[in-house]
């Protein structure tokens, strides 16, 4: 029995030892609640989709013209067996893309009804914000068709990100109708 008392004594010694050397672990109270989305850029401004409604990003896939279609659609591209059609989400607001085709990217918007994909100039990934910074407006907007989709933004010192949702846009009739009149 003396073996055992040993060695819980000294099992005892360990831990005590072990927990004045320990250090505590690290506060917690700075920690702040995000959100977070994927960032994209197009006719000059930032703006990032809540997750969810952009279900892929890919790069530019070689994709086919279609006659009798908007200006702003772009093509078709086969992606994994699916016919993926392609808005240029810049024309679709009467501007351009600016970024070369190599930067280019697609966001694919996929609900019941819907499977598209929005050519912007590029994507950052996903990008968190601090809850606490959102603002309702959006000041730096200068194009009233836009205004229609955009939720807010998150103001940082170097950029504004602007909350655009895509599930207006997929709701707008204009994008419903995609051959021309």
């Amino acid at each position: 029995m003396v073996e055992a008392s040993a060695a819980f004594d000294a099992l005892v010694d360990l831990a005590q030892r072990s927990r004045s050397s320990a250090k505590g672990l690290p506060a917690q109270v700075d920690a702040k609640p995000t959100w977070s989305g994927i960032g994209f850029g197009v006719m000059g401004k930032f703006f990032v989709v809540p997750m969810g409604q952009a279900s892929e990003l890919l790069e530019l896939p070689h994709y086919t013209r279609l006659p009798g279609v908007q200006t702003w659609v772009r093509g078709v591209s086969n992606v994994r067996g699916r016919l993926l059609p392609l808005i240029d989400l810049a024309m679709y607001f009467g501007e351009r893309l600016v970024s070369q085709r190599k930067a280019q990217r697609v966001l694919v918007l996929e609900n019941e009804e819907i499977y598209c994909g929005l050519i912007v100039d590029q994507a950052f990934g996903i990008q968190h914000f601090i809850t606490e910074n959102y603002r309702a407006e959006n000041k730096d907007v200068d194009l009233p068709e836009l205004s229609n989709f955009l939720k807010g933004s998150y103001p940082l010192p170097d950029r504004c990100w602007h909350v655009f949702s895509m599930l207006d846009l997929m709701a707008d009739p204009r994008f419903l109708v995609a051959a021309k009149n």
